[in-house]
């Protein structure tokens, strides 16, 4: 296999560009239109916390992240694909789960940039490189890390669907929300649970991939962990309950993802230049 060090070509710089530049459509027009939103009330709060994070943080950070990507550091690219992949779930749970509005276009239009970046970006990335670059950084914190995180989300989410399966009812954050069913928890369970087992299976194996899903997993969780924190602030606000379960775990995840983040990137040296595949035809 061939590298170059022209890591992130110019299909995807144009995406997330294209990105950036619609989510701060949708974030500001979410937050800064009255009665923009036609969900029930007991969803408003979580869309306005994830509005606000994905407006004051995420977005920054993606372009940040982009254009130390482009100037070749590894670091800026595992930051920028960890960005990308919570802007695909966040859009990916817009596009499915938001009431329709105005801006349904523009969240199926943000779900597929972000799915054609994250995926085309995972691929280019040199994971055996990435792991050549983090040396002989122990993986033990890492792993421990992504089983905790995805136990505590399956039983979180498990605590509430498998009650209802007993009983035959529908688990009362559905039933208030008015929705036929939740979209996070198949997002979780069917996906975020999985890869957090499987990324800790690779670790521990010293799979190269490993490394790879681990820097992108915890720029992600650091980042939706702090969206379900401002969802709080704003149901704190709105008068609603806060399940305060939740928001301990969450706020400890997130706290802990953005630890382990930072020792992560900084077990990657500065001058260490983002090598990807070889370019396909498509690029």
């Amino acid at each position: 296999m061939t590298t170059s060090h022209a890591s992130v070509p110019r299909p995807y710089v144009l995406a997330s560009v294209a990105t950036s530049l619609l989510t701060a459509v949708a974030t500001i027009v979410g937050l800064f239109t009255a009665d923009f939103y036609r969900d029930a009330p007991v969803l408003l709060p979580q869309v306005y916390g994830q509005d606000l994070l994905t407006l004051v943080v995420a977005l920054p950070a993606l372009v940040l992240s982009l254009y130390f990507a482009v100037q070749g550091s590894l670091r800026g690219y595992v930051v920028w694909l960890g960005v990308t992949g919570y802007l695909l779930y966040t859009y990916a749970s817009y596009s499915f789960m938001t009431a329709f509005n105005e801006l349904y276009l523009v969240y199926t239009t943000l779900l597929w940039l972000t799915l054609y970046t994250f995926v085309g970006g995972l691929i280019r990335l040199d994971a055996a490189g990435l792991k050549r670059s983090v040396g002989e950084t122990s993986v033990r914190p890492y792993v421990g890390f992504h089983l905790l995180l995805g136990v505590l989300i399956a039983l979180l989410w498990l605590s509430e669907i498998l009650p209802a399966i007993r009983s035959g009812t529908t688990p009362a954050s559905i039933a208030d929300a008015g929705l036929p069913t939740s979209v996070i928890y198949s997002f979780d369970l069917g996906i975020v649970v999985p890869a957090f087992v499987l990324t800790a299976y690779w670790l521990l194996n010293g799979r190269p991939y490993g490394y790879a899903f681990t820097a992108v997993l915890l720029v992600k969780i650091a980042t939706l962990g702090g969206a379900v924190l401002a969802m709080a602030v704003f149901m704190v606000r709105d008068g609603q309950a806060v399940p305060v379960p939740q928001i301990v775990i969450f706020g400890t995840l997130t706290i802990g993802s953005v630890v382990l983040m930072v020792r992560f990137l900084r077990s990657i040296p500065p001058n260490s230049r983002s090598l990807s595949s070889a370019p396909t035809a498509g690029d």
